[in-house]
C-alpha cells in the first residue's frame, strides 16, 4: 500500500495525519519522502516520530531514499530536541512488529525520546500514567520553527 488516502482507510495514524492540515496532526516537519510528527501520547516533554510519507512496515522496505532522508530528519531531529529542551540524554528507537512493541506496526516510525537524570520513565510502567508537564500544542510551536531553521541551514550549506 503506498498511497496516503488508501492507508489512511485502513486506520493508519500516519497516512491519515499527511492528508490534513500540519498543526491539527501535531506534525512538525515535511520532507520529500519522510515527515516528524509528535507523538500523541507522549513519554516526556519533546517526544517526536520520524516516520516515512509511504505506509511501510520495515527498514527492509524502504528505498534509498527513504533510509537517506528518514536518517536526515533523525540528525534534525536530535538537533531540535537538544536545543529546545536541553535532555541529558536522548531514546532513538525502532520497534518492527506489535511483539517489539510498535503501536503502529504496519507503518515504520523512530521515535526520538528526550531524557533526563531522575526523570519519572518509571510511572508508565509502576503508576500507569504519564508525567508530561507540557502540551503536545505547546511542544509543536516550540519545535516547528526550530525545525524550518535546521533545514533551511541544511540546505543552504
Amino acid at each position: 500500500m503506498t498511497s496516503a488516502a488508501a492507508a489512511s482507510d485502513d486506520g493508519c495514524v500516519f497516512c491519515a495525519a499527511q492528508a490534513m492540515d500540519d498543526a491539527d496532526r501535531l506534525i512538525v516537519a515535511r520532507g520529500e519522502t519522510c515527515f516528524v510528527i509528535l507523538n500523541k501520547y507522549p513519554y516526556s516533554n519533546g517526544h517526536i516520530m520520524v516516520t516515512p510519507n509511504r505506509h511501510i512496515g520495515s527498514l527492509a522496505e524502504a528505498n534509498e531514499a527513504e533510509l537517506a532522508e528518514l536518517m536526515v530528519w533523525i540528525r534534525r531531529g536530535e538537533m531540535a530536541l537538544t536545543e529546545a529542551y536541553q535532555p541529558h540524554g536522548m531514546n532513538i528507537g525502532v520497534n518492527l512488529g506489535r511483539p517489539a512493541g510498535a503501536g503502529v506496526p504496519g507503518h515504520l516510525h523512530v521515535h526520538l525520546v528526550p531524557r533526563w537524570t531522575g526523570d519519572t520513565n518509571f510511572m508508565t510502567v509502576v503508576g500507569e500514567t504519564r508525567v508530561v508537564p507540557e502540551s503536545p500544542p505547546k511542544t509543536l510551536e516550540r519545535l516547528t520553527p526550530i525545525f524550518a531553521r535546521l533545514a533551511l541551514d541544511t540546505a543552504n550549506g
